[in-house]
């Protein structure tokens, strides 16, 4: 099964928290969001519009940019070990891969 953003975000977000030894409490303060709905942010359980990602992010002092970037490493990831279990699995060995040569093209 493929692993949803919100559910990477949420890691990202979780263990920004966790790092600065903050309470869910603090961070819901901070961000003024409530804390229920901050943990279902950071179990994956709900997508949090950009606005709620920057408040967010705004009370744990990081960037939105670097939380993305982090949650885009690691889908990369996830799609690479996910490839490497299933999708290699499923490619012919028979199947041979043609790479024309290098054709220059002269420009009159």
């Amino acid at each position: 099964m493929a692993t949803l953003l919100r559910e990477v975000i949420g890691d990202v977000l979780r263990r920004a928290r966790i790092d600065q030894g903050r309470t869910l409490r603090e961070v819901s303060d901070a961000a003024r969001v409530s804390l229920g709905y901050l943990s279902e942010v950071e179990r994956g359980r709900k997508e949090a519009s950009s606005e709620l990602l920057s408040a967010i992010c705004g009370a744990l002092d990081i960037p939105l940019s670097r939380v993305l970037a982090d949650a885009g490493d690691e889908m990369a990831q996830e799609e690479l070990r996910e490839f490497a279990r299933e999708g290699a699995a499923n490619i012919d060995e028979t199947t041979k891969v043609v790479i024309p040569h290098e054709v220059s093209m002269a420009v009159a």
